[in-house]
């Protein structure tokens, strides 16, 4: 007994579950299903994304690029074999990769290459939907000798009338300007003078035969404009940092324009560079020109005062003697002035070495070198910077007052005063040195001033004289030099690659596009199925229904769907009995021997959760086949609100199961015979106010009894329970209560109305029957995945399957056909 209840609540428990959440997991059988039937969509979701492809690659400017490599080089070749080092050397050897990548890519490098080209007119030739660039392939020309701001860039459409004559016209503040011209003969308009040049003019008939009345036009472009154009088409990058090369490309619709620009581009780079090379040599010859003037002055104002002074002080030509003196006196002074100078570097090492707490040996020496006394002072300097190391070092470990630091600030304080006393005896050598060399030099000085005084005139000329020959020569020299020099410049940038017409354009890429539009259109259609999937709400299979359901109620099988119209009686099985349908009708009625087996006569009700779901058709159509086997058979019509059995039939319902249990006629009275053997049927009679209460009543009971006396299967066709309750009474009743579902037809809900029946009106021996099953060519389609679930019951249509109706078994439905009957359905 307490498991009984134990049980009971877990079923309970269970159902309300299955209420709350009829299922949250991925079904891949109906997934594949809807799938299947929107591969219709799918194929024209394809077909569309081609489509669209194809129009867009067909009408679509093509983009080619062209491009060129530099490997870029600053060697001076004159420079080398002159020994010239001059500015623009310096500048070469500073003049990096990147900045030759920016100067490239600057506005004004583009605007001088662009201004090379012949890219003031552009020529096109106008088509339906896009306008394609002639550049040097146009079959005309036009020059301009002066146009106004307000047409550049307008579209100036070119008409030809014959060889000799035609017209431009153009649209300028919504007006349109219309003049004619001669072929080779300047017109002038009073926005720009013009001139037309006919190249080739049966190529313009051509051409204008194949597109239309009017497809040429140009225009006209400013130097700014194109630079604001092409500047964002020019790309530089840096292939290699250590070989220095560089990769220039172009990009733009017309290919050989690309071409042109991107070698335009490598030639005026080369230019650049010879004429930075040379523009240095050209100012150093300026101002060598200048100074030669100058010196020249200069040199020939000394040899005339020299001249007048040997004409009148005659003079011993001493020359060699005063000039030998006059340079040991210049020696001797050098010695002293260089002496004193590292004098002043000792005592300002000096006083660093007192002055700081830290010592920089590299800083010291690089003061010394060059003296005669770096290498003597450079160890005791080396020891000293060690130990200050030192002492860093053991502060990270000990304090400034500890035994250790003081040991070593005692050892620094001795090795500063051996390194000061050490430089103090230097700077006191040199000083000694220093003394004797100006004693010596007092000495030569005295003897040479003893000449007599015209003589030391005479020197004091002729040293000035050679003075300005000495620099005029150089100057002369450092002329030629850099004259060889500029004329000698070349670039030595190499070209690598040269840009070649490209023959495939980069964009749009085939390829490419036709893989995107074909992976859109493959997203789109998983798209349309995914949310076909999400809002698929209908029944398909019993798997779905005994999943729901927990496969706690029997399933009796599937009836298949009627592919041709249903006759006015609804009854098939009598007209071909070895129909697909008929079996399984045979395939039902074996199964509800495993419902109840027991002898005697039996009730079967038979209801639906809404009309339409084919309760009426199973009735008769299962009635007929349980006749075929010798019971005999009575169908009674108790949905009163909307009968249906007796259009089934095709009879009257002047009087039937109303009137019966109202006790206005009897049993006999409303019992109907049909074409088929040991087949009756009752209608439901006139349409009365209260059928609640009638099926409810004791008649209704006596009816039913009096009913088995006669009859082995007595079979109601009840109204649906989702609209009314009229018929749990009898389905409750019933031996065989089933309950039909129809599929593509009945919601998923609809199993909460099942549950209800099974678990709170304990309805135990409820089973279902999925009618209108789309089975043609899904022998292992969605429709059987899981089929046979619940007790077992229902090996369905797969009993007798191949049975066709007999006016199609001659022949074979084919894939094709079964292919466009999913299509249609989806």
């Amino acid at each position: 007994m307490f498991q009984d209840v134990t049980n009971s609540q877990q079923n309970l428990e269970q159902y309300k579950e299955r209420l709350e959440k009829i299922s949250s997991e991925f079904e891949l059988g109906l997934f594949i299903h809807i799938l299947v039937k929107s591969i219709l969509w799918i194929v024209l979701f394809l077909c569309v994304a081609v489509f669209l492809c194809y129009i867009d690659l067909r009408y679509t400017q093509p983009v080619y690029e062209a491009s060129t490599i530099l490997q870029l080089r600053s060697d001076n070749t004159p420079n080398k074999i002159l020994n010239i080092q001059s500015f623009a050397a310096a500048d070469e050897n500073n003049n990096s990769v990147s900045e030759a990548i920016e100067y490239l890519k600057s506005r004004d490098f583009i605007k001088r290459s662009l201004s090379k080209l012949p890219l003031q007119i552009e020529y096109y030739n106008e088509g339906t939907f896009k306008s394609m660039e002639s550049y040097t392939s146009t079959p005309y020309t036009v020059e301009l000798s002066n146009n106004q701001p307000q047409v550049q860039g307008l579209k100036i459409y070119t008409e030809f009338h014959d060889k000799t004559s035609g017209q431009i016209s153009f649209t300028l503040n919504e007006v349109n300007h219309i003049y004619p011209f001669k072929n080779q003969e300047w017109t002038a308009t009073p926005y720009l003078t013009f001139k037309v040049n006919m190249k080739d003019y049966n190529a313009i008939v051509d051409k204008e035969s194949l597109v239309k009345k009017t497809p040429f036009f140009f225009t006209i472009n400013s130097i700014q404009d194109l630079v604001n154009n092409y500047k964002s088409n020019v790309q530089v990058k840096l292939l290699s940092d250590a070989a220095k090369t560089i990769k220039i490309s172009f990009s733009d619709n017309n290919p050989v324009k690309a071409t042109d620009i991107v070698n335009c581009l490598a030639a005026e780079f080369k230019e650049s560079d010879v004429e930075r090379k040379s523009e240095s040599a050209k100012k150093i010859i300026s101002f060598i020109d200048n100074q030669l003037d100058t010196s020249y002055i200069k040199l020939r104002d000394a040899e005339t005062s020299l001249q007048e002074f040997k004409k009148n002080h005659p003079v011993q030509d001493n020359d060699i003697i005063s000039a030998a003196k006059a340079n040991r006196v210049n020696s001797l002074e050098d010695k002293v002035v260089s002496n004193q100078i590292q004098v002043e570097l000792l005592e300002n090492v000096i006083k660093k070495i007192e002055s700081s707490k830290s010592i920089d040996a590299y800083n010291l020496l690089s003061v010394l070198v060059g003296t005669e006394y770096d290498a003597a002072i450079r160890a005791p300097i080396e020891s000293l910077e060690k130990l200050l190391e030192k002492k860093e070092e053991m502060l990270y470990d000990v304090t400034p007052s500890s035994g250790s630091i003081k040991n070593i600030d005692y050892l620094i304080e001795i090795q500063k005063k051996l390194l000061t006393e050490t430089i103090r005896v230097l700077e006191q050598t040199i000083k000694d040195k220093v003394g004797n060399l100006e004693s010596k030099t007092d000495e030569i000085r005295t003897n040479f001033y003893k000449l007599p005084e015209s003589e030391l005139e005479y020197l004091k000329l002729q040293r000035l004289y050679n003075i300005h020959e000495k620099y005029y020569t150089l100057l002369l020299e450092k002329k030629t030099e850099y004259a060889i020099s500029k004329e000698g410049n070349v670039s030595q940038n190499i070209t690598l690659e040269e840009a070649v017409v490209p023959k495939t354009p980069v964009s749009p890429d085939k390829t490419i596009a036709i893989s995107v539009s074909i992976a859109l259109g493959l997203f789109a259609s998983l798209l349309l199925v995914l949310v076909r999937y999400l809002l698929h709400n209908e029944l398909n299979s019993l798997h779905e229904i005994t999943k729901q359901t927990n496969s706690s109620i029997a399933t009796l099988g599937i009836i298949p769907k009627y592919k041709k119209d249903i006759p006015v009686s609804q009854l098939l099985v009598d007209k071909n009995p070895k129909s697909l349908i008929a079996e399984a009708f045979r395939s039902v009625r074996a199964n509800l021997q495993f419902i109840s087996n027991e002898p005697g006569p039996k009730i079967m009700a038979v209801t639906s959760t809404i009309s339409g779901e084919g309760k009426t058709f199973v009735a008769i159509n299962l009635a007929g086949i349980i006749a075929y086997s010798g019971k005999k058979v009575i169908i009674l019509d108790l949905d009163m609100r909307k009968p249906k059995i007796h259009l089934g039939f095709n009879v009257q319902n002047i009087k039937g199961m109303s009137t019966m249990l109202i006790g206005k006629d009897s049993p006999l009275d409303c019992i109907q015979h049909s074409s088929l053997e040991n087949l009756d049927f009752i209608t439901a009679g006139p349409i009365p106010p209260n059928p609640s209460e009638l099926i409810i009543s004791n008649r209704m009971d006596e009816v039913l009894d009096s009913l088995k006396e006669t009859y082995d299967m007595i079979i109601i066709d009840n109204p649906p329970i989702g609209l009314v309750t009229d018929g749990i009474s009898m389905i409750q009743r019933a031996d065989y209560p089933i309950y039909i579902f129809r599929a593509e037809y009945s919601k998923r809900n609809f199993i909460q109305n099942l549950d209800r029946l099974y678990n709170e009106n304990k309805i135990k021996r409820l089973s279902i029957i999925l009618n209108g099953v789309e089975v043609q060519g899904n022998r292992y389609g969605y429709y059987n995945y899981g089929y046979g679930y619940g007790y077992g019951y229902g090996y369905g249509y797969g009993y007798g399957y191949g049975y066709y109706d007999d006016q199609h078994k001659q022949a074979e439905v084919s894939l094709f056909k079964r292919m466009l009957n999913r299509l249609k359905k989806g």
